[in-house]
């Protein structure tokens, strides 16, 4: 039995199928689910995984997210890029845009961003580049990853890439694109409030972007319009 085959099967033997359709209807899925709930999903995956190198790893992750009938088959592809072998290794990255691109919700975007994460960390010239190029795309799912990619770095976050990532999309009026970018913002504000005012009294961000990103500042007096 391949690895992936190994992940299937147990995802299954811990199906629930009263909790399934609530789960598909909650996420707006046109894929069905076996009724696992995520972190299980993830356990499975991780303890499946256990001493295989980064070359298994990322050859069952993409096996698993391609070939895959259940969302929950997704979310242990995802969590096997998560596992030491390959975590903060660049040679994920065209995994990461391939579940991107390919799966075209939240969801997996949001994951798969503490990825790009740890690359930051890692290989902060280069991931700062991809980013860069990544927040310009017109996918609105690789420019909410981009914007979301330093999510939980706290003080390790570059506020100049941040800043970078945010401005492609600042008067795009796209729902998802306006949460991600008060999402981040409000994020980094645990850190350095006054900045995050600042950015937002500057900028023309929308009224969803301004709520989130003060949500736990204070709103202020708002920008001077003249």
């Amino acid at each position: 039995m391949t690895l992936a085959e190994d992940i299937r099967s147990a995802l299954r033997e811990a199906a629930d199928p009263d909790r399934a359709p609530g789960q598909q209807a909650y996420m707006k899925s046109d894929m069905p689910f076996l009724g696992v709930r995520v972190p299980d999903a993830r356990r499975v995956a991780k303890s499946r995984a256990k001493g295989r190198d980064a070359a298994a790893l990322r050859a069952t992750a993409l096996e698993l997210w391609d070939a895959a009938d259940h969302r929950e088959e997704r979310y242990a592809a995802m969590a096997l890029l998560s596992l030491a072998p390959v975590r903060a290794d660049p040679a994920v990255v065209p995994l990461v845009e391939h579940m991107v691109r390919t799966g075209q919700w939240w969801d997996y975007t949001d994951e798969l961003a503490h990825r790009l994460a740890e690359l930051h960390d890692a290989r902060p010239i280069e991931t700062a580049a991809l980013v860069h190029t990544w927040a310009r795309d017109p996918d609105l799912w690789i420019r909410r990853i981009a914007i979301l990619s330093q999510l939980g770095r706290g003080i390790r976050l570059d506020p100049a890439v941040l800043a970078d990532t945010i401005a492609p999309s600042t008067a795009d009026p796209e729902f998802f694109l306006r949460k991600a970018i008060g999402w981040a913002l409000r994020e980094y504000a645990r850190v350095a409030p006054e900045w995050v005012r600042a950015y937002v009294d500057e900028h023309e961000v929308s009224p969803l972007t301004r709520r989130e990103a003060l949500k736990h500042v204070g709103a202020g007096p708002g920008p001077v319009t003249g």
